[in-house]
């Protein structure tokens, strides 16, 4: 049994990228938000590589990656799992991406549909408008500034004692909270913050989320693809995932009632069970050149 995956790296094109893998099987890629790190899957990841090849990375700039100035685009990011995947010797994967990570999947298979045998969405972003107000705070002018004193252990440690009152009291945010107090701690890095500023600004704005992928959706409709939500998500409200589902009838869409914007560690027994019965139920998607080039002419799904 995996107990945990330790981390490990290698180097493309000239950056350390940090990531996880263990097990054997069909490949999981499973891809975490802004300011979280491949540990967010700690929880699922041992029960899935006893039948998956599952492979979770840093992205750059997040994590034990690198955290280069340059491109923090999703289009970047996109091209980084996928260099990724292929480093590590396997061609195709099902795509498993949380939060921003969602946005990065939806990309990857956008851009390279030839990589991707299913696509799984866990409270993602690029499916509307509206997003946390901590989050649009953040791309306002001289956010590089206060971010500094956001972090400052004083504050906090305050803001994890907020946490813990709330999961005693037997609140579900308290995960939420957690996660987001581990997430702006790794910020006191100067490279680190500077990377999650220009991360947040190419897809975020003070109005809430600039990317939609919506009128690209159609496209899914060749691909399994599940919808993972949680009804108590305080940073991307869940009717962004009933939203995508009415625009992708086939697709599978799953709310976690008691989860909020980690379904993975809320409910991470439910959580297993529905991404490997999706696995078990679906064919690997198999995209040909001609049949992509129909359905972009086309416009809509076939």
């Amino acid at each position: 049994m995996v107990d945990r995956f330790e981390l490990q790296e290698l180097t493309l094109h000239g950056h350390r990228i940090a990531y996880r893998a263990a097990g054997h099987g069909p490949v999981l890629v499973l891809v975490h938000g802004i300011t979280s790190t491949s540990a967010t899957w700690e929880a699922v990841m041992p029960t899935l590589a006893k039948r998956f090849t599952v492979i979770a990375p840093d992205l750059l700039g997040h994590g034990g990656s690198a955290k280069p100035r340059g491109d923090y685009s999703l289009g970047a990011y996109a091209s980084g799992v996928r260099d990724l995947l292929l480093a590590l010797g396997h061609e195709r994967a099902t795509f498993v991406g949380h939060s921003l990570g969602g946005g990065v999947a939806m990309q990857l298979a956008y851009q390279f549909p030839e990589r991707c045998e299913r696509l799984v969405l866990v409270s993602s972003g690029g499916l509307g408008r509206e997003v946390s107000i901590l989050l649009r705070a953040a791309t306002l002018p001289g956010a590089e500034i206060v971010l500094p004193l956001l972090v400052n252990h004083y504050v906090l440690d305050a803001g994890r004692a907020v946490g813990t009152l709330l999961e005693r009291i037997g609140l579900r945010a308290g995960t939420d909270i957690a996660q987001m107090a581990h997430g702006h701690a790794s910020l006191a890095d100067r490279d680190a913050r500077a990377a999650f500023v220009h991360t947040l600004r190419t897809i975020v704005d003070a109005g809430g989320q600039r990317v939609n992928a919506s009128d690209r959706l159609y496209l899914a409709e060749q691909l399994p693809f599940l919808i993972v939500w949680g009804e108590r998500d305080s940073v991307i409200p869940v009717a962004h995932g009933r939203a995508a589902h009415q625009l992708v009838p086939s697709s599978r869409l799953e709310i976690f009632e008691r989860a909020g914007h980690f379904p993975q560690l809320d409910e991470p027994a439910r959580f297993l069970h529905v991404l490997e019965d999706f696995v078990d139920g679906t064919e690997a998607a198999a995209v040909a050149p001609d049949e992509w080039q129909a359905r972009l002419r086309s416009g809509r799904a076939a």
